[in-house]
């Protein structure tokens, strides 16, 4: 228990000197876009495959993926009842499900699988789903609302292979999946690029914290709450359930599957909302009421299940 609380440490601390680097007006909003920048499109891809191909597949696509995908699929048909319910548009409802079962896995699921859990790997299974079925799935609902024309079905295919975290992993996996060993010329490089990677991340996040706009009125609470809910306390929920119960998880797994579902609403929720103009203010305050609640609901889960 107390790598756990240690590991969080280094994470709030991280965050913590972020945010203060912004207060102190040393990293800028344009600072902050290039550290996540330099993340996603860089580091990200290269801690993955690092990480990935060493990995064991059969640990990847194992009882923890099930488990993590029965509680995604559990919170986001909730979220479509409610809006069906309230009657919102399709947009909306869309905008609504992510925001209650699309965990933040980049920002704050590596850095959490890394120091907290012991081992980035662990959030492989979380990524792949939200990145090669859930998002492209989205995106594709989106557009429907949006465009009057028929989609172009070459660009709904290309839709996860078009995203860096995502070819990150599937070379990895592809390395872990034929034995190949990569050269040393190429191998430390990506090393050293994805070292890069949490530390990027956590002092982004810190100065998002800071210079991002807060909560205001516009949402209904009735809506904010039923969102962040779903999201905080259904969703880890129904994977303890689905991996203890149904799947016989224990220990370190369980706890995975748990903690990697408490996540809060990933940051890029937000960005998809702005893009379509759909429930942006509900993006906006699901992320951040989601994201203050994800550190005593996992500080909870650790102490509880581990």
């Amino acid at each position: 228990m107390a790598g756990v609380f240690d590991g969080f440490a280094t994470i709030v601390a991280l965050i913590a000197l972020g945010s203060l680097l912004a207060h102190l007006r040393v990293i800028d909003a344009a600072g902050q876009r290039t550290l996540s920048t330099l993340a996603f499109f860089v580091a990200s891809p290269a801690l993955l495959l690092t990480v990935l191909e060493d990995s064991d597949l059969g640990a990847v696509f194992s009882d923890n993926l099930v488990a993590i995908a029965a509680a995604v699929v559990v919170s986001a048909t909730l979220s479509a009842a409610v809006s069906l319910a309230r009657r919102h548009g399709l947009g909306e409802s869309v905008v609504g499900t992510l925001c209650s079962s699309y965990q933040n896995s980049a920002n704050l699921g590596i850095p959490i699988a890394a120091y907290v859990l012991g081992d980035a790997a662990l959030v492989a299974p979380l990524l792949l789903l939200q990145l090669l079925v859930l998002q492209p799935l989205a995106l594709t609902l989106l557009d429907v609302a949006a465009s009057e024309e028929g989609l172009r079905l070459d660009r709904v295919l290309a839709r996860p292979v078009r995203n860096p975290i995502t070819i990150g992993s599937l070379l990895g996996l592809a390395l872990a999946a034929t034995g190949a060993d990569l050269p040393p010329a190429v191998q430390d490089p990506l090393a050293l690029l994805g070292g890069m990677a949490v530390p990027a991340m956590l002092l982004a996040y810190g100065v998002s914290l800071r210079l991002g706009p807060l909560p205001g009125r516009g949402v209904p609470a009735v809506d904010l709450a039923t969102t962040v809910a779903l999201k905080m306390v259904v969703q880890p929920l129904a994977a303890y359930a689905v991996g203890r119960f149904a799947l016989g998880l224990e220990g370190d797994a369980l706890l995975a599957v748990t903690v990697l579902s408490a996540l809060p609403t990933a940051q890029n929720v937000f960005i998809i909302a702005s893009r379509y103009d759909r429930a942006v203010l509900l993006a906006r305050d699901a992320i951040l009421v989601s994201t203050i609640a994800s550190v005593p609901v996992i500080v909870a889960i650790t102490t509880l299940v581990a």
